[in-house]
């Protein structure tokens, strides 16, 4: 199944009825009036963020979303029946903004959450609505009015707590797999990860957490090279980043591969280098400890603390859950 974090689509609520032109007519009710109805408002087209759904998929196979338009008036002072509201549920996390200007008009992170994002049309008035003392048989009823309508844009931005990122072959896919029960294709080539994988951390003190692997980040991808900006966006609602670095390559290249990421993290979004994160130093199995030490202290020389593991022996798995399970006892914060 395809993951899906942007789509396009449009809403159209309700048109409302038309009021009605009626005359009470019975045998012994002389002159009985005006009795047209008032027509139905439109049905409403609303938003709902659902913590089911994990994708905009829904969205390819559907782009048109319409409520249902009010009922016309009819005689004997008989209104119309309001339109039904049409729910589209979508996932939390996700921006709908307007298609035309880039207006961000809601943003859903709460279960439940609703936004009306098109509104239907009043009903028409029926001629009795008109009667006066000087106007006593009024031939005059008003059209509904027509829903509005709209072109849309979501995106999705996953509600995660920890997100895995680095450069392509970094190793996250694997060491997603050992923290969580997500079974990511894994493969020894570049962006073997299309698209954000989730999966359900269990830490050390009974308590569980949601971990994404972002697909991988190289230079320039806050500017659309290699699979572009479109995930990074994902990045920003995570509460602690790992920082996933291949040290099994020649030289301080690892050092390198961090402030590559932190570059392009600060170019996306400035606020992110202020996130809580791990520098995790993957595939110590291909490495000896000569060269696991000279890579340690390069980063210390650089005021950065590293962890060191290996996803394909699961050597210093352990030690990760119990860091991230300390992060999160200290700063409280865990995806509900």
């Amino acid at each position: 199944m395809s993951f899906i974090d942007e789509a396009k689509f449009y809403v159209k609520g309700g048109d409302g009825g038309n009021g009605c032109v009626s005359f009470r007519r019975e045998k012994y009710v002389p002159r009985g009036g005006p009795n047209g109805g008032d027509g139905g408002d439109g049905g409403d087209v609303i938003l709902v963020a659902d913590a089911r759904k994990k994708s905009l998929l829904d969205f390819r196979y559907a782009s048109h979303f319409k409520a249902e338009r009010g009922q016309n008036g009819s005689g004997k002072d008989m209104h119309g029946r309001n339109g039904k509201d049409h729910i589209i549920s979508i996932p939390l996390g996700s921006v709908i903004k307007d298609a035309d200007t880039g207006e961000v008009l809601a943003d859903l992170t709460e279960p439940e959450a609703g936004y009306l994002v098109a509104r239907g049309g009043r009903g028409g008035l029926g001629n009795a609505r008109f009667a006066t003392s000087t106007n006593r048989a009024p031939r005059k009823a008003t059209p509904g009015k027509p829903g509005q309508e709209r072109w849309l844009k979501i995106e999705l931005k996953l509600l995660a707590d920890v997100g895995l990122i680095g450069l392509p072959n970094a190793g996250k896919s694997t060491l997603l797999s050992r923290l969580s029960a997500a079974n990511p294709k894994v493969a020894a080539y570049p962006f073997t990860t299309l698209e954000p994988q989730l999966g359900v951390l269990h830490l050390p003190y009974g308590e569980s957490c949601i971990i994404a692997d972002i697909p991988g980040l190289i230079e320039g991808a806050h500017e659309g090279v290699g699979l572009g900006y479109r995930f990074l966006k994902h990045i920003e609602r995570t509460s602690v980043l790992l920082h996933v670095i291949d040290c099994s390559t020649e030289d301080n290249s690892p050092l390198l591969d961090f402030r590559t990421l932190e570059k392009e993290l600060a170019a996306y979004n400035r606020e992110l280098l202020g996130r809580r994160y791990v520098i995790v130093l993957n595939k110590i199995d291909l490495i000896d400890k000569d060269r696991l030490t000279e890579l340690q202290e390069n980063f210390q020389a650089e005021g950065l603390a590293t962890i060191a593991l290996s996803a394909k022996t699961k050597e210093g798995i352990d030690e990760l859950k119990e860091m991230l399970a300390d992060i999160f006892d200290e700063i409280g914060e865990l995806q509900e």
